[in-house]
């Protein structure tokens, strides 16, 4: 949609992009999604986002001298398998009630992460362990979140030194984030290597979110956008 707006010689909001992501996905897509994925590609950078009851979402940048750790402890793996996210996303709200205390601690987890980040911390280890719990939370939720061939790419990466990680998005397939110490991490990838269609995908934090990067056919200055609210 960035692209689109570009062709047409605007910009829009990061808050406004999202909104209306959401709305073509949930309202004339009519898939069951979430609005995490959108917000976040929308606006980049490291940040807390808050979905309130009145249908508000508060962004907010968090700040911590750990990033450029984290950033190094982190690995990002293609899985090789697809899905579609929307029926990953169907079996979890079927579930809801029944996993409240799941979706609680989960939700618990998000405070302790941005107060440790915030706080002053020298390491970043704890992190890995919050996000192999946080990943054992969300397998619980449906029996679609995970599978075979992903449950042997998650229990190679703890054999090999990985403290932690997790299916990114709905779950199913995709891409999994590992958390491992850097002087490991040529020993996880070592033992991931021979799996089937399992790619390696370097990666950095982005602080720009979703932005048009070139026109090469259209030399032209971007103007603020005036749309409809969503």
């Amino acid at each position: 949609m960035s692209a689109l707006f570009s062709i047409r010689k605007q910009t829009i909001e990061p808050l406004k992009l999202a909104r209306l992501a959401i709305h073509i996905e949930q309202e004339k897509l009519r898939e069951i999604v979430g609005y995490q994925d959108q917000t976040l590609t929308a606006h980049g950078g490291f940040n807390r986002i808050d979905f309130l009851p009145d249908g508000t979402i508060d962004v907010a940048p968090v700040f911590s001298p750990l990033l450029p750790k984290l950033q190094n402890h982190l690995m990002l793996f293609y899985t090789g398998h697809s899905r579609f996210a929307s029926d990953v996303a169907k079996s979890k709200v079927v579930n809801f009630k029944k996993n409240a205390s799941r979706l609680h601690r989960l939700r618990e987890m998000v405070d302790e992460a941005t107060d440790r980040l915030q706080g002053g911390e020298k390491e970043i280890l704890w992190f890995g362990e919050l996000l192999d719990e946080a990943w054992q939370l969300k397998k619980g939720l449906s029996d679609k979140i995970s599978n075979d061939s992903i449950d042997e790419i998650y229990s190679r990466a703890k054999q090999a030194g990985a403290l932690g990680g997790k299916i990114l998005g709905a779950g199913g397939g995709g891409f999994m984030l590992l958390f491992a110490p850097p002087e490991l991490q040529p020993q996880v990838k070592s033992a991931l290597s021979n799996i089937p269609k399992l790619c390696h995908i370097p990666f950095e934090f982005e602080d720009h979110g979703s932005h048009f990067l070139l026109d090469r056919e259209h030399d032209f200055t971007l103007t603020k956008l005036h749309s409809p609210d969503f």
